[in-house]
């Protein structure tokens, strides 16, 4: 065993007995003491200052400079007095990750004296390069100015030592550089629309929220072993290495016994979080051997979408700690479960209702039923945009790899709603309504409450599922940022229920009364979309048969599914509902297709890296080891050589044909790779990278597997699965 590859095991398995920390008996008492929320804005704020706060985040209401000022400084001796020194505006750029620029309170003054200062312009607005973060070509270099303004609906936070303030990044022509301006938009879009809709049923509705719960999948790698695999260290990936004799195929590591070292990192995570306002709740095993999940309180859309990514960071900050480190990939090892973040949606309104919850009676379920059945349209209508929504580079190698939905968008939605929405297809006539009509299907539409929470079976192959009381987004990547899926759904939904209003309201001028032409718009949209719904197994190939008969799309890789973003369709959609402009969303297509071609070209460079200064060494170091002993054994024996030396020769053939296929392959793909980086335009060359270039690396990995199963382990320099799934 190679030294390096002997220290990282030893190293790993040092570290794999460990004290549970200590928590406080109530672990609610910590729950956001370090976010600056009502509690302590009761506390610092003037009562002005705290109700236009207040007015901002529930209303969209400006805030005045004067009432910023009070803001900034009262943010400011609260986080001083949790012993922050600088401040960041905290945003999301279009690089998947949060960014900040930390600057201290730190003012001086005459007499070489200073002071802490932090003044409401400091609050509000920012000014970070615009050019040097990804922007599709929206600024060029020479025109780098952009700004960061601050998001009063997300409460600031203190991180270590440093005050976090939430916002928007935005260039300096209005043009929105980050996730959160387009998600705050789209969220307004569908608090409109739901918003209108529930007028129907119940007036006092003035507010819809769209509500998200996330699930974060992700696993542990010790950091010794990690730091020992360029690969992993690099694209956050395991690119070669044989499948180990045990895997997941037991199923004894799913909800099992948590280990004692990941649930002392679960316990300090969860700590650190709850300060943070993050209500995670949940932690269990993962289906694959080192591989969690953990999961909050659902909660209003925009907030959760930054819990999520602060969560992400939090995790990545104490598995250092822990001497881990988090692999949030969505298939960091081949033929083991990837890892998703299931986002669980619905849509609640200001009186407690939930929209997609079945009601005690017929008009709280006729409600519920309209929007269950809008969602679905929108689904149906738009499924390529919420495809090209969660399409990445590492989440191609997930979907539809048997553990994790297919890139066929489909809706799933138990048998009991299947039979009741089969039941208003054939019993809605047309033309006016008899009274035994409408007393038949008030009967109908009054059993949804029997539809409790688990009478609807969790489909683990549907990317859209309705689960009782929401729909769960399951296709959606486990290093994705939620608001790209959730920018994409909340926009259509609300599309749809603008074009359901403008028809029911159409049918009622004409003379029908409102639960009729409500139902009758039901039943054409049950009609129309139903082609999207789908019961069965998403993995057999008779439901890609199926879907292609259906006319629904089955866009496998990303290039291909990210067209969708600049379609004539798409734009005018996202334009008319205000959410993203032909400019914007033109410029978020060339930078997921940037990024695809950069993270290709990575994994093809370290590919090359591994093959050429790793394994053919290795190889040809344990081939010389058996060439030698051909030769000592051709030297002390004259009689019957071949006998005794054909498994060796054997072998030492084999590994030439291995390591020459290996070289080969990692040559073929550079020219390739070479060819592919002069093509101009970016979505051919996408296509290339996927087409010609990525099919290498199966190519080279299944070469190099066969190698690690015969170089002797002694000289393999690179931590194997086994060590890396169950060493720790």
């Amino acid at each position: 065993m190679s030294r390096i590859r002997f220290n990282a095991i030893e190293e790993a398995q040092k570290r794999a007995a460990v004290q549970v920390p200590v928590l406080p008996a109530r672990i609610s008492e910590l729950y956001g003491e370090n976010v600056f929320n009502q509690d302590s804005m009761r506390e610092y704020l003037t009562d002005q200052a705290y109700k236009s706060v207040l007015e901002a985040t529930n209303e969209g209401k400006r805030i005045d400079r004067s009432v910023a000022d009070q803001v900034a400084s009262a943010m400011k001796d609260w986080a001083l007095a949790k012993g922050a020194t600088h401040y960041t505006h905290w945003f999301q750029p279009l690089t998947g990750a949060t960014a900040e620029k930390h600057d201290a309170f730190f003012q001086p003054i005459e007499g070489g004296r200073a002071i802490e200062q932090f003044e409401g312009s400091l609050l509000v607005q920012q000014e970070p390069d615009a050019s040097s973060f990804p922007n599709g070509g929206i600024r060029n270099t020479f025109e780098a100015r952009g700004y960061t303004a601050w998001d009063p609906s997300s409460p600031a936070f203190v991180m270590g030592t440093t005050l976090c303030i939430p916002t928007i990044f935005i260039a300096y022509t209005g043009e929105a550089l980050d996730y959160k301006m387009p998600l705050l938009k789209a969220l307004s879009a569908i608090d409109d629309a739901a918003t209108k809709v529930c007028q129907y049923f119940d007036k006092s509705v003035t507010k819809v929220n769209a509500t998200l719960g996330w699930e974060q999948e992700y696993f542990l790698v010790d950091k010794s072993l990690y730091h020992a695999r360029p690969d992993l260290a690099t694209t956050g990936r395991v690119l070669v290495g044989h499948y180990p004799a045990k895997g997941q195929q037991l199923d004894d590591h799913y909800f099992g016994s948590i280990p004692d070292r990941a649930l002392a990192f679960m316990r300090d995570y969860e700590q650190e979080s709850l300060k943070l306002g993050i209500p995670v709740t949940t932690r269990h095993n993962e289906v694959a051997p080192n591989q969690f999940e953990c999961a909050p309180v659902f909660e209003e859309t925009n907030l959760a979408n930054d819990h999520n990514l602060l969560l992400m960071d939090v995790l990545e900050k104490v598995a250092r700690k822990h001497n881990f480190r988090v692999l949030f990939h969505e298939k960091p090892f081949a033929g083991l479960n990837g890892s998703g973040k299931h986002n669980n949606w619905s849509l609640a309104t200001d009186t407690g209702i939930n929209l997609l919850s079945p009601g005690k009676n017929p008009k709280s379920n006729l409600q519920f039923l309209t929007f269950l059945v809008n969602t679905i349209k929108a689904i149906y209508d738009n499924a390529d945009i919420l495809r090209a929504s969660i399409a990445s580079a590492s989440n191609d190698h997930r979907l539809g790899a048997n553990e994790a939905p297919p890139a066929i968008i489909s809706v799933f939605i138990g048998s009991q709603l299947t039979e009741m929405l089969d039941k208003l297809e054939k019993n809605i006539k047309s033309g006016k309504m008899t009274p035994e009509d409408k007393t038949e299907l008030k009967l109908k539409i009054g059993k949804i409450p029997q539809i409790l929470l688990d009478n609807t079976d969790r489909n683990r192959t549907s990317p859209f599922a309705f689960t009782g009381n929401k729909f769960e987004f399951r296709a959606v990547g486990s290093t994705a940022n939620c608001s790209s899926s959730m920018i994409a759904l909340n926009t259509i939904v609300a599309k749809q229920l603008q074009l359901f209003k403008v028809s029911v309201d159409a049918r009622i001028v004409t003379g029908e009364k409102k639960d009729e032409a409500i139902l009758k718009e039901l039943q054409k949209l049950i009609i129309e979309s139903k082609n999207i719904r789908f019961e069965g197994n998403g993995y057999g190939d008779e439901w890609v048969k199926e879907a292609k008969k259906r006319g629904l799309s089955n866009f496998k890789n990303t290039p291909r599914a990210l067209a969708a973003m600049v379609n004539k369709k798409t734009i005018a959609l996202f334009e008319e509902m205000n959410v993203l402009s032909s400019v914007e969303l033109h410029a978020r297509h060339e930078i997921e297709l940037e990024n695809y071609v950069m993270k290709l070209q990575i994994e093809a460079r370290i590919l090359g890296d591994i093959s050429y200064n790793y394994v053919i060494p290795a190889a040809i170091k344990y081939q010389k080891l058996l060439v030698e002993n051909v030769e000592g054994i051709m030297d002390i024996m004259s009689d019957d050589v071949e006998t005794y030396t054909s498994t060796q020769i054997e072998m030492i053939k084999e590994i030439s044909k291995r390591f020459t296929a290996i070289k080969q392959n990692v040559e073929a793909m550079i020219t390739m790779r070479k060819k592919a980086n002069k093509i101009e335009d970016l979505e051919k060359r996408a296509e290339t990278y996927c087409d010609k270039i990525k099919p290498f690396f199966d190519k080279i990995k299944y070469d190099t597997d066969k190698l690690e199963m015969i170089v002797a382990d002694e000289f393999w320099p690179l931590p194997k699965l086994r060590e890396m799934l169950f060493a720790n």
